[in-house]
């Protein structure tokens, strides 16, 4: 996806226009640092690119931008819950307009702050207040930042993740470290099970890896650097590539788009709604996700 060569909507600053894809509109950023994407739609980071190098950020080509389905590919907001806990799954913030709240720059990058409000789509859904914000800052690293707030009389409780998609050369040279040993298998029935210090890839995965180190690294070799994704605020990271089968069960992902991705997800995780995180009125909580190439 090549932001940069879509007409401006609305010029917001020399650094930061507003684009269309198709009934998307995308906050683009175009500074000497980097360049990245940012859809309205989802708070969703569609594209991140340091000077100098391929997109760190694996968006699919059959990817949906039709305003109403989940984007497949980049940073989905998974929240106020994350997985199958609820409906709509990974909760309703990915599918969700955000508001764009504020944009600044200075010559070491671009912050972009959105929000997300209360409505009665919404509370149809999760019949809570809240206030969330997403700082999304784009310079020698991209950070993305998932700030909630319990503007409610009574407490509530979530789980939530940033669900990134890597772009990676090739799936099955790249190896991943820093994830732990401990997962719980989604492919065995939630077993809780043992793995390695360094992982590559032969078939599909799902796993909540349950001790992770605040930085995950993935070696790419095909693309001659490695991934760094630092966590903050979670309490597992999730890994997940649907391999070929699952690729082809997708409307909105290549049969083959499952070789040069790899989801590393800094995930608040919870097995229901009621075992989440607790918010008490007036608290806020962060997830945070900062990603870089070396």
């Amino acid at each position: 996806m090549d932001l940069n060569t879509l007409p401006a909507l609305t010029v917001l600053s020399e650094n930061v226009t507003v684009v269309e894809i198709d009934q998307v509109k995308v906050v683009r950023i175009i500074h000497d640092k980097a360049t990245a994407g940012i859809a309205l739609h989802g708070g969703h980071v569609v594209s991140y690119k340091p000077q100098g190098q391929e997109d760190l950020i694996w968006m699919s080509e059959k990817a949906v931008f039709d305003g109403k389905a989940a984007l497949r590919g980049g940073i989905p907001v998974c929240w106020p819950w994350f997985g199958r806990i609820a409906a709509p799954a990974h909760g309703f913030a990915r599918t969700t307009e955000w508001e764009l709240i504020e944009h600044r720059e200075n010559e070491n990058g671009v912050i972009v702050e959105l929000a997300l409000f209360p409505s009665e789509e919404t509370h149809q859904i999760w019949p809570h207040m809240f206030e969330a914000r997403l700082l999304v800052e784009v310079g020698d690293e991209l950070k993305v930042t998932l700030k909630v707030l319990n503007i409610d009389d009574e407490a509530w409780t979530f789980s939530g993740a940033l669900h990134t998609y890597l772009n990676v050369g090739d799936v099955l040279q790249a190896q991943t470290s820093g994830m732990g040993s401990e997962y719980i298998d989604s492919l065995k029935g939630n077993e809780v099970c043992q793995g390695g210090e360094v992982l590559q890839l032969t078939d599909t995965i799902d796993r909540v890896y349950t001790q992770p180190e605040a930085q995950i690294l993935v070696k790419d070799p095909v693309l001659g650097r490695t991934l760094s994704v630092e966590n903050h605020g979670h309490n597992s990271a999730v890994l997940w590539n649907p391999w070929a089968e699952g690729a082809q069960s997708m409307g909105d992902m290549a049969d083959n788009g499952y070789e040069t991705m790899l989801c590393v997800e800094s995930a608040l995780h919870a097995a229901s709604i009621d075992q989440g995180k607790a918010l008490q009125p007036g608290e806020s909580y962060e997830l945070v996700t900062v990603i870089s190439a070396q």
